[in-house]
C-alpha cells in the first residue's frame, strides 16, 4: 500500500512524465540532421526541404563556397574511375552531387549531373579512339550511365541540362528515380558506382554502402567524393571559422537562407572521419579500400573494389 501511495503521488504531480518520455525515446530510432537528433523517418523530408529552399540560388553558392575547385575534384573522381566504352555505371544521388549536396543548376554545366556527364565524355573520347582502331561502331552503343536520384523534379532538371549539353538524344544516359538505400538494380549488374556529395545525407550510410556492393559486379569499383575532415591544426581553425561563420553568412546574403547552409556545415562535422568511413566501406564487403584527401581533407575520395 505504501508503494502504491508513493506511485500515485508521483503520478499526480507529473514526476513520471519525464521518465515516460525518456523510455519512449529509447524505443524510437533517431538520426542526425546537422547537430540535431531527429526521428529517422523525418530526416529525408527535412533534407528535401533544405534542398528545395536553395534550389534557385545554389548555382552561385556552389562556386563561391568551393572557389571553383569542385570541377577539379570531380575530374579527379572520374580519372580514378577510369571509365571504358561499354561499361554500365551507376551515379547515385546524381541530382544532388554539388559540394553542398543541395539542389543547384548551372548554365556552364558544372552542375549536379556533372559527374555523369564527365564520365560519358570520357567514355566517348575513349570510344572514338577505340572505333578508329577496331572499326567497331557498336562499342559506344553498349554504354549505359544510370543517373539515380530520389527526387523526380531534379531528374527532370537533369534531363534539361543533358539537352543543353548535347546529350539529350544520347541513349547511354538513363534517368532513374531511386533511393540509395534500396536501389532498383539487379545484383552484380554494374561495372562502376559513384556518389558525389550525396552519401552524407542518407539516413543509413551502411545500407547505402551495402547496396553499392550488391549492385556492383566482381571487379567493380566504388568511388565516393565527399566533404570530409581537416586535421591540420592551423588550417582546421581557419576551416572551422570559414564553415561556421562565413558559409552561413554567404547563404543568407546570396540565397536568403542561412539555416540551410548552417545545416550544410553541421552535416559535414557529423559525417564519419576518413578512417572511420573507410572502415565502414570495408565492413560493407569492399576490398583494397583507400582514400585520398584533397585540400588538406576538405574533401576526400574514398574507393573500394568488389572481389
Amino acid at each position: 500500500m505504501a508503494l502504491r501511495s508513493v506511485y500515485q503521488g508521483l503520478k499526480r504531480n507529473n514526476f513520471l512524465s519525464p521518465l515516460r518520455n525518456s523510455c519512449s525515446h529509447l524505443h524510437s530510432h533517431s538520426t542526425s540532421f546537422g547537430f540535431k537528433e531527429v526521428r529517422e523517418e523525418e530526416k529525408s523530408q527535412l533534407v528535401g526541404n533544405v534542398f528545395t529552399s536553395v534550389a534557385s540560388s545554389y548555382d552561385i553558392m556552389n562556386d563561391v563556397m568551393s572557389g571553383g575547385l569542385h570541377r577539379l575534384w570531380k575530374e579527379r573522381l572520374v580519372s580514378k574511375l577510369n571509365p571504358f566504352p561499354g561499361m554500365k555505371h551507376l551515379d547515385v544521388a546524381g541530382g544532388t552531387d554539388g559540394p553542398g549536396n543541395l539542389y543547384y543548376h548551372q548554365k556552364n554545366f558544372s552542375s549536379e549531373w556533372d559527374v555523369a556527364f564527365r564520365i560519358l565524355d570520357s567514355i566517348n573520347n575513349v570510344g572514338r579512339r577505340a572505333m578508329r582502331d577496331i572499326h567497331d561502331d557498336n562499342v559506344l552503343d553498349e554504354t549505359q550511365i544510370f543517373v539515380c536520384d530520389i527526387n523526380p523534379n531534379m531528374l527532370n532538371v537533369g534531363k534539361k541540362r543533358a539537352q543543353e549539353r548535347g546529350f539529350g538524344n544520347d541513349k547511354s544516359l538513363v534517368w532513374v528515380e531511386g533511393d540509395a538505400e534500396a536501389l532498383k538494380f539487379e545484383d552484380n549488374s554494374m561495372d562502376g558506382y559513384t556518389i558525389a556529395f550525396g552519401i552524407r545525407n542518407v539516413t543509413h550510410i551502411e545500407k547505402a554502402l551495402a547496396e553499392a556492393h550488391r549492385v556492383l559486379k566482381r571487379g567493380g569499383r566504388f568511388l565516393c567524393l565527399e566533404l570530409s575532415h581537416v586535421e591540420l591544426p592551423i588550417f582546421k581553425d581557419l576551416y572551422d571559422y570559414y564553415s561556421f561563420s562565413v558559409i552561413p553568412a554567404l547563404g543568407e546574403l546570396v540565397a536568403g537562407d542561412r539555416e540551410s547552409y548552417q545545416y550544410l556545415v553541421e552535416s559535414i562535422r557529423r559525417f564519419p572521419k576518413q578512417e572511420k568511413f573507410a572502415s565502414m566501406i570495408a565492413e560493407a564487403g569492399f576490398e583494397k579500400v583507400e582514400y585520398e584527401n584533397l585540400v588538406g581533407g576538405v574533401v576526400a575520395i574514398h574507393s573500394g573494389l568488389k572481389f
